[in-house]
């Protein structure tokens, strides 16, 4: 699972810059709708959190990242931005959900937002700061996507994934229909290697990786799995930085690694107060 969120960062921004970023977000999803479209059905009393879940998810926060991926060559630091979604939802969760926090976590949250601010200061990152804030927003709504699943608890992980790609392959497709579409005219002559890197995303990330999750919260313990999750974003950084050829400054690895400090306090807590609830 580790393996394949890692790698997913190199499968699309190869994508985004093999095709574009609207049109590759829109292949996405339409595999995973094909690849889930036998577990589409209501689930009543949970259409409105799965119809938003599905446009948040499928749609908008796809558009956002593959933007910010497709505008970017440092991807790396990207990814450290990318770890921004577990504070950002912990702080969620206590503005919305009235959830209690103490001094390890508030000292997470600290340390996470610091250490993705000093990316800023990297000069291998000074023509990506677009990028960053366009992954921080997409954190933010991958956090917003994170209560939303609060509320799905019980319903078939397919099921879910099945609604995320209908409103994905309709939202994307709109807008790369809108903003690309000679991209989208071009779709039956790309190569097979370009569509596999997409169907990487698509079959790998996100179903076989969330549904991996899924499989090993269902037998043990949230405080048992979660923090192990801490690799991908490592894996992601040094395997990005290998096939892209980017170096990893020294402002890379020490803001990454007060912000995954920052991150795995938050995790670690979190998953403790899970399980003690």
């Amino acid at each position: 699972m580790n393996i394949l969120w890692g790698l997913n960062i190199i499968a699309v921004k190869v994508s985004v810059d093999a095709i574009s970023p609207f049109t590759a977000g829109f292949l996405r999803q339409a595999i995973v709708l094909l690849v889930c479209a036998s577990s589409l059905r209501i689930i009543p009393g949970r259409m409105f959190a799965l119809t938003a879940l599905g446009i948040l998810s499928g749609g908008v926060f796809y558009i956002v990242i593959n933007l910010s991926l497709a505008v970017s060559s440092n991807v790396g630091a990207l990814a450290i931005a990318g770890q921004l979604g577990v504070p950002f939802s912990l702080l969620l969760a206590v503005v919305v959900l009235g959830e209690r926090i103490h001094w390890p976590r508030i000292t997470g949250i600290a340390l996470s937002l610091a250490g993705v601010a000093l990316l800023v200061f990297d000069p291998a990152a000074a023509n990506e700061h677009f990028g960053l804030a366009l992954t921080a927003l997409g954190s933010f709504i991958w956090a917003l996507c994170s209560l939303l699943q609060r509320r799905l608890v019980g319903v078939p992980v397919l099921t879910i994934y099945a609604w995320i790609g209908f409103w994905g392959t309709l939202i994307v497709g709109a807008v790369a229909l809108w903003r690309e579409p000679l991209a989208v005219e071009a779709i039956p002559q790309l190569r097979l290697g370009t569509l596999g890197f997409v169907a990487f995303s698509a079959i790998g990330s996100t179903v076989a990786g969330q549904g991996a999750m899924s499989w090993l919260l269902q037998r043990h313990s949230i405080g048992v799995v979660t923090p192990l999750t801490l690799a991908a974003p490592v894996i992601s950084v040094f395997t990005a930085s290998w096939y892209f050829d980017k170096p990893v400054t020294a402002i890379m690895l020490i803001g990454g690694g007060v912000a995954m400090l920052g991150v795995a306090i938050v995790t670690i807590r979190t998953a403790r107060a899970g399980t003690a609830t």
